[in-house]
């Protein structure tokens, strides 16, 4: 699959703008577009026309700030949006795709990891959602069903965007699994304009947009997001109904790498989430044991 251009993205959200939305008044023109005319975001902008649309069909080189910045106005957007925005702009032509090598988890982040213990459910995970680390709370919580090991051996190591979309056990896991497969898919897109010749993040996405006729919709909305916070409400295979919410904090040392905690959102959670901390440790195994610790 080919990565997202400045052109197309331009395009996506123009079609998304109605003159309504900012005010512009057609004094019942009929309109054969439902977004805005080219020529209408570019005086709003504050570009010629032909500069604009040489944008739009991706060939006028990289945009000034100035001029994305009043080009993300016109078009509402947010600040992931306008981030991604800002990333398709600095490219120069068509990126050249590069094997980088397999993520590891940064020390720093495996003692913080550790420092959770065995009552905090956690998970690290790289740039496109690969599990790099967990603890035995988090494994249990999203991935009882693989083995505890898994993250430590490249050829096994868990994908959660691959998970999402192609393990049924992870789909049924989620009973608000279509909020969050969304929040997947856009905050991919973001990844893939930070990181525009990862080869691996190219490939997931393409794997995923041929395997998955649901990835395959959510990736043509073109939406973006970031992610950090939000809630999670499963059906547990063990501990049954649980609500709980994720909280991603960066990593200064490994700016690509998140560390993913969940805490419960209800008293009746929070028993749940004991009762899972409790089964998932291994009778006579102490904390300080477990792999990540090591």
């Amino acid at each position: 699959m080919e990565l997202e251009t400045l052109g197309t993205f331009l395009k996506n959200r123009r079609d998304r703008i109605t003159p309504d939305q900012i005010g512009l008044k057609t004094f019942g023109v009929t309109r054969r577009v439902p977004g805005l005319r080219r020529e209408e975001l570019a005086q709003l902008a504050g570009v010629s026309a032909g500069y604009y649309t040489r944008l739009e069909q991706d060939q006028a080189g990289t945009a000034s700030a100035q001029v994305i910045e009043a080009i993300a106005r016109v078009l509402q957007l947010d600040p992931a949006e306008t981030t991604h925005l800002r990333n398709l702009a600095g490219r120069s032509g068509a990126p050249r795709l590069v094997r980088e090598a397999p993520e590891q988890p940064h020390e720093r982040v495996l003692t913080l990891l550790a420092s959770l213990g065995d009552t905090v459910p956690a998970v690290i995970l790289g740039r496109r959602g690969d599990v790099l680390a967990w603890n035995r709370p988090g494994h249990t919580l999203v991935a009882e069903h693989l083995d505890f090991d898994a993250p430590r051996d490249l050829d096994r190591r868990p994908s959660i965007p691959r998970m999402f979309f192609l393990d049924p056990l992870t789909r049924d896991l989620y009973r608000n699994w279509t909020d969050l497969a969304r929040i997947h898919v856009a905050y991919l897109r973001l990844t893939a304009g930070r990181h525009p010749t990862d080869a691996d993040l190219a490939e997931l996405i393409g794997e995923l947009a041929m395997r998955s006729s649901e990835f395959a919709t959510m990736w043509a909305t073109g939406e973006v997001a970031d992610c950090t916070v939000g809630p999670m409400d499963l059906r547990h295979p063990t501990i049954g109904r649980v609500d709980v919410d994720y909280q991603v904090w960066l990593q200064p040392d490994s700016p690509d790498h998140r560390l993913e905690i969940y805490t419960a959102r209800d008293a009746a959670s929070a028993d749940a989430l004991r009762l899972l901390t409790t089964a998932g440790l291994p009778r006579g195994l102490d904390p300080a044991e477990s792999p990540v610790n090591r």
